[in-house]
């Protein structure tokens, strides 16, 4: 059966929001393949959630006290299993009486059970403990795959994992723990996952719980003075994760969203200057393997598209721009933005060819004031990476190298990368300028890429959405691969580590890439007198409306 718009009942749930009534923070998922089972940690309610309409049922209304502080959610025939603290328990579905399976020395993150196993993870002990269910025996450990609490369900062919400090769902071989997949969650946070199949026949969604806080303003009528108080308030609810897997090719792109982008310049002369034959360019959104544009058109001035260095490029001309001239250029985009997470290991490129003599030139030169040649940085890039020679191995160790010397803080002006080692606080341009000095002196041709990021409010469709700063990171090149993306600073988030790997071989759908490789505007004109910047000419305008939620399966973007 289909709906008004001709979709499907089952596929209009893969775009589809639950925001179960009456709860806080979600902290376990299952599925009865009737409806999405939960528990809410901190009302102690066990949920039955039906995902077409949000109705919520409260399972356990008269023991929720036993279930406060439960965390994971498993459920194997007429068993329930969950943990409270370091101890797992289970009971029989129509009691829901909690009886005691095992005690950790760790706390308990998650439980997920198939048939006699039972795997328990402990961020603390950073590992998945395989248990017998018939005689809670430890059979096995594996490897936690990412850095944060965790999360998992487990099928009859795999193990999936959500991390929530890695915004990362991992699918694990459940023998060996080998990673298959990971793909990017389209929110922060995600604190509960389990795969469900309304028919025996559906493919299954695979449902990521989250739950965090949001800031609000509240209204006060008690406060005459200050009426609108900024404060927090608890948020959770659950959204499918749709995964695009190309295992040929080591990546997987995950849920997306059409975007439209839209930047201007508006015209505001500091000082009254007349230049002639003016040719103003800006670089318009690229085509990659996670981003597709679909239209592009003038805003205020119209202007001719040329290609630079396989980037497009759009190109406003005018014979002469007055003192006090108003205006506006710019352009509007519709953009394909996706998620894209690599999985690659040391040992997929551990024969790879050398680097060209042409990506050499280009690639591994100090191009930007980068201070290559410093007693400082030439140190440093020793030091990160000692004798290692594998390239991924190389770059991840110069990037917890600049994270372990490095705290990210909004400076006045872009310092270079000796000054901003140094002084062991930079904003995201200075990250990136220590990054591409050391990886340039360890022979890893890299790049700088970026320039805004949508804001994260995507349930806040087709309202204009406003970044307050703009945005770079990096792309490395890797021989027989290509260029692998990597964030700046965003991934500096626990001192002196263990750093999460989300943004290593990866970009989350809010990463808008504009002029790969190139310059994203300059300005050149027959007469322009050389203490003139874009800056004294015009000030920029940036806006984002997100118009639609995307399945990564329904498109085909470029390569990159």
């Amino acid at each position: 059966m289909l709906n008004s718009e001709g979709v499907s009942p089952h596929q209009s749930l893969r775009s589809t929001t639950v925001r179960p009534i009456g709860v806080y923070q979600l902290a376990g998922l299952a599925t009865d393949q009737t409806h999405l089972l939960a528990v809410d940690t901190i009302r102690g309610y066990f949920l039955a959630i039906d995902p077409t309409t949000n109705n919520t049922t409260i399972l356990n209304p008269d023991n929720v006290e036993d279930w406060l502080d439960a965390v994971g959610l498993s459920i194997w025939q007429d068993t329930v299993w969950f943990a409270q603290g370091q101890t797992v328990f289970w009971c029989d579905r129509q009691t829901l009486q909690p009886t005691l399976f095992v005690d950790l020395p760790y706390p308990i993150d998650g439980v997920a059970v198939w048939e006699s196993t039972v795997y328990i993870t402990c961020q603390k002990s950073g590992y998945i403990h395989i248990y017998d269910r018939h005689t809670a025996k430890l059979r096995n450990k594996l490897p936690q795959p990412g850095v944060g609490i965790e999360n998992l369900t487990v099928t009859q062919d795999a193990l999936w994992v959500c991390d929530r400090t890695e915004q990362t769902v991992y699918c694990l071989d459940k023998d060996t723990g080998e990673i298959q997949l990971s793909a990017l969650t389209p929110f922060v946070s995600p604190t509960a996952i389990t795969l469900y199949a309304p028919t025996a026949d559906a493919e299954p969604i695979c449902y990521v719980a989250y739950a965090d806080e949001e800031p609000y303003i509240r209204d006060d009528p008690n406060n005459a003075d200050s009426p609108y108080q900024l404060t927090f308030r608890d948020r959770t609810f659950i959204h499918p994760l749709n995964i695009d897997h190309h295992p040929e090719q080591h990546y997987t792109r995950s849920n997306g969203y059409l975007v439209e982008l839209s930047y201007a310049e508006e015209l505001l002369p500091l000082d009254s200057v007349t230049i002639n034959q003016v040719e103003w360019r800006i670089a318009l959104p690229s085509d990659t393997l996670r981003q597709k544009v679909r239209h592009v058109e003038p805003i205020g001035h119209p202007f001719t598209i040329e290609e630079q260095a396989g980037q497009k490029v759009a190109v406003f001309k005018f014979d002469q721009l007055k003192p006090n001239q108003g205006g506006l250029i710019g352009w509007r985009a519709v953009v394909e933005m996706y998620s894209l997470k690599y999985q690659l290991t040391p040992a997929h490129v551990e024969t790879s060819p050398p680097l060209s003599e042409a990506m050499q030139q280009k690639y591994l030169v100090d191009d930007d004031e980068l201070k290559m040649d410093t007693e400082t940085i030439i140190a440093a890039a020793k030091a990160a990476v000692g004798t290692e020679t594998n390239v991924l191995r190389k770059m991840l160790r110069i990037r917890n190298y600049v994270y372990d010397r490095l705290s990210y803080g909004i400076q006045p002006k872009i310092d270079t990368p000796d000054v901003a080692l140094e002084r062991g606080v930079a904003s995201c341009g200075e990250y990136v300028g220590v990054l591409l000095a050391l990886a340039r002196l360890n022979g890893i041709a890299c790049r700088t890429i970026g320039r805004y990021k949508c804001p994260q409010h995507s349930e806040l469709k087709n309202l204009p959405l406003e970044p307050e700063f703009n945005h770079v990171w990096l792309e490395f090149y890797v021989p027989g691969i290509g260029w692998l993306p990597m964030e700046s600073n965003v991934d500096d988030v626990i001192d002196r580590g263990p750093y999460p790997e989300r943004f290593f071989m990866g970009l989350a759908w809010y990463h808008t890439e504009i002029g790969k490789g190139i310059s994203f505007e300059k300005m050149k004109a027959a007469d322009k007198p050389e203490d003139v910047t874009l800056g004294d000419l015009a000030i920029n305008h940036i806006r984002f409306r997100i118009l639609d939620e995307l399945l990564p399966q329904a498109s085909e973007v470029a390569a990159d």
